[in-house]
């Protein structure tokens, strides 16, 4: 599970990202709009612990942002106790709220309520738009690559290739049939365009592209992705 928390007060920041990672999380920080958006954009999270009164955007205006292209979730939090603040914030897309100061263990529990109905909501039919494998996780909607805290970005052919691949787990394809299958029937190009493209994507995913660990060579016949370390 990723998470983002955006606050200007990183002292708070750091405090729940210490809590969050010692259970397991994967937590990035923010602490003003701007660079909560930026951070999104580039990214997928499971859920998004966002404070209200923010510098350059605030709270509600990135909430209103992420919804126009997400439903992940966003637990609202706030100096504030007004009822009037809890309303907009649940008008613009927050699923939950919680005032500041609040206790960690409380935020946490509400986090496991939020991510096991969004759990379920995906399995509805959604869940098909994620793709994981050891520390590899593919959004189809958003295009994007996380792979051990690292997001590289590919290219949209190398995208293509790697999900044909992904997808079809200890497959082996030829390379005449990836370039059927990525570039289409009739592509006028050489065989080594996949070459290219597959020594491009183990130089951005694995550890050391010489070793890879996921897209493998099946000598004399084609590439194929390895699922397990086994």
């Amino acid at each position: 599970m990723r998470i983002l928390v955006v606050d200007d007060e990183k002292l708070l920041v750091k405090g729940i990202t210490f809590n969050l990672e010692n259970d397991g999380y994967e937590v990035d920080g923010a602490y003003d709009g701007q660079q909560a958006l930026e951070l999104f954009a580039k990214n997928s999270y499971d859920l998004i612990i966002l404070d209200l009164m923010l510098p350059i955007y605030d709270g509600l205006s990135v909430c209103r942002k992420i919804r126009e292209t997400s439903d992940v979730p966003v637990i609202m939090l706030t100096a504030k106790g007004e009822g009037s603040d809890k309303l907009l914030g649940f008008e613009y897309g927050a699923d939950d709220y919680m005032t500041k100061p609040f206790d960690i263990l409380e935020l946490k529990a509400r986090m496991k309520v939020i991510l096991k109905r969004s759990a379920r909501q995906k399995s509805g039919g959604s869940s098909d738009s994620i793709l994981t494998a050891r520390d590899l996780r593919v959004d189809l909607i958003r295009r994007t690559v996380r792979v051990r805290d690292q997001s590289p970005e590919l290219t949209a052919k190398e995208f293509d290739l790697f999900v044909m691949l992904m997808k079809n787990p200890g497959q082996v394809f030829s390379r005449d049939q990836l370039l059927e299958q990525v570039w289409g029937y009739g592509y006028p190009g050489d065989i080594r365009t996949v070459d290219v493209h597959i020594r491009r994507i183990r130089e951005k995913i694995e550890r050391d592209d010489a070793n890879p660990e996921y897209i493998m060579t099946k000598w004399g016949i084609g590439y194929y992705f390895k699922e397990s370390e086994q």
